[in-house]
């Protein structure tokens, strides 16, 4: 990977429905030379997928919640039964295992207490937890989906 390909990955991080054209424009490459290396990004899979970035508000899922859970037990069978019942909820947006004293966090999108509550009530009905807590943010300060990419 060089320069010109980390260039390439930048731009579309930030606009993915650029046309080939004016991609190859951006990075001082023909159309045919941008569009190979476009195709060998895709490829070898430094891009996962093209998508759109909706806006939450107007689609009803403003507010922003984050969920600590800790474990009632350490095994395969749980985690199994409980990453299952996480990934039939539509409102976690994004979902990890974590080190230290919490096991697992996650994402929430939801409308609001209410959505959230009946989110809370899913997951303890899916799995025994030890704990789980909630924090819901005030304020969105920063927001991206682009990974950094050192030129």
């Amino acid at each position: 990977m060089d320069r010109i390909d980390r260039r390439i990955l930048e731009i579309v991080q930030e606009d993915a429905s650029l046309t080939v054209n004016e991609l190859a424009e951006a990075v001082a490459l023909s159309q045919n030379a941008c569009w190979r290396r476009l195709k060998r990004l895709e490829d070898e899979g430094y891009i996962l997928k093209r998508v759109a970035l909706v806006d939450p508000v107007k689609l009803g899922s403003a507010m922003v919640v984050f969920v600590t859970v800790r474990a009632a037990e350490h095994s395969d069978e749980w985690l199994a039964a409980f990453a299952g019942a996480v990934r039939t909820i539509p409102e976690v947006v994004e979902f990890y295992r974590m080190s230290g004293e919490v096991d697992y966090l996650l994402k929430l999108r939801v409308k609001d207490i209410a959505a959230y509550d009946g989110v809370y009530r899913r997951l303890i009905k899916a799995v025994r937890l030890l704990d789980i807590s909630s924090a819901f943010a005030m304020e969105e300060m920063k927001f991206t989906t682009a990974v950094p990419i050192a030129l």
